[in-house]
């Protein structure tokens, strides 16, 4: 797939103003937010670790350095080192990350990490997005599992989502609302606040933290936990920087991946203290029983099939979780 490439005047003069020798940069999707934020706590740790072991490394806050597309273009190119993207920037590049988000596939997170680090699905990722000119370094997961937070409408049992109009990411979120028997409707994050208080939208999918850290917390009423999947970003590298690293410089950024994983995932195995927060900010939260999460699942599974991912795909990722 040929990369379009869609630079704005500003992000190239951005880039081009910090050369590549001068220092790591990494550009942030998130607030600095290290209590909450997962894709923040990655990257910190990992900023951190390259600066303690002899490799110049700074955060650039969110959108500093561009929109999605364009740090996509800037890492492709050797003009961005690092970048906290979403995961359709690699999918982009090859579909087969795709299988990583697909809802309640997966039976827990270790069984997700197991997929990606023990069972090489992170290799095979990388096998479709190097040549392109980007490696992604890790998995990185936003928050704890997400689920499904309303306006007006509490969400007690599966029945309760007829008809209710979700705010979507993408086509796959709505397919997934209308498999629910809701309905979904595209619309940017930065929209959302406008979507949701208007009634365009009555309510969205997301780990738990987000309309704490987002400002939402207005407007949203309930918050229905019921543990869909880990929302996951991912730390995209350039290709052209990883390469031209010395053997001394990849094992120390080897290590920070790692470290940053590991913090990451810290953070995220915990939701007690965020479901805490929600509800001190007047947001219900509502647990399911196991049977009406079973109903979610049981009526996500046609997603599998409709998935966008190469040919196969879907049997490679059914045998890296051991099914």
């Amino acid at each position: 797939m040929k990369l379009t490439h869609i630079f704005t005047a500003s992000a190239v003069a951005v880039a081009l103003a910090f050369p590549a020798t001068a220092q790591v940069k990494v550009a942030l999707d998130s607030p600095p937010d290290l209590e909450k934020s997962g894709t923040y706590v990655w990257a910190n740790t990992f900023t951190e670790y390259l600066k303690a072991n002899g490799i110049e490394a700074e955060e650039y806050e969110r959108n500093y350095l561009g929109e999605e597309a364009e740090r996509l273009d800037q890492v492709s190119q050797g003009l961005l080192e690092v970048s906290m993207s979403d995961a359709k920037s690699a999918a982009a590049l090859d579909t087969m990350i795709n299988g990583s988000m697909m809802p309640y596939f997966f039976d827990s997170q270790a069984q997700l990490d197991e997929a990606l680090y023990d069972n090489g699905m992170l290799e095979r990722i990388n096998k479709g997005t190097t040549p392109k000119g980007v490696r992604v370094l890790d998995i990185v997961m936003t928050g704890t599992p997400t689920g499904i937070f309303t306006t007006e409408v509490p969400i007690r049992a599966f029945e309760d989502m007829q008809n209710v109009r979700m705010r979507a990411l993408d086509e796959v979120q709505i397919e997934t609302f209308e498999l629910w028997g809701s309905k979904g409707t595209i619309v940017s994050w930065s929209e959302v606040p406008n979507a949701l208080q208007t009634g365009v939208a009555g309510g969205y999918i997301n780990p738990a933290f987000v309309p704490l850290t987002y400002g939402h917390t207005a407007f949203i009423n309930y918050f229905t936990n019921v543990r869909m999947s880990h929302s996951i970003r991912t730390a995209i590298a350039s290709e052209d920087w990883y390469q031209g690293l010395s053997d001394d410089e990849r094992k120390v950024v080897t290590e920070a991946v790692k470290l940053a994983r590991d913090a990451n995932r810290k953070l995220v195995s915990d939701d007690s203290a965020v479901l805490k927060e929600l509800e001190a900010a007047g947001i219900e939260v509502i647990e399911v029983s196991d049977e009406e999460r079973q109903k979610f699942r049981a009526a996500s599974q046609p997603i599998y099939l409709s998935t966008d991912m190469p040919e196969g795909g879907l049997d490679v990722w059914t045998k890296a979780v051991g099914r």
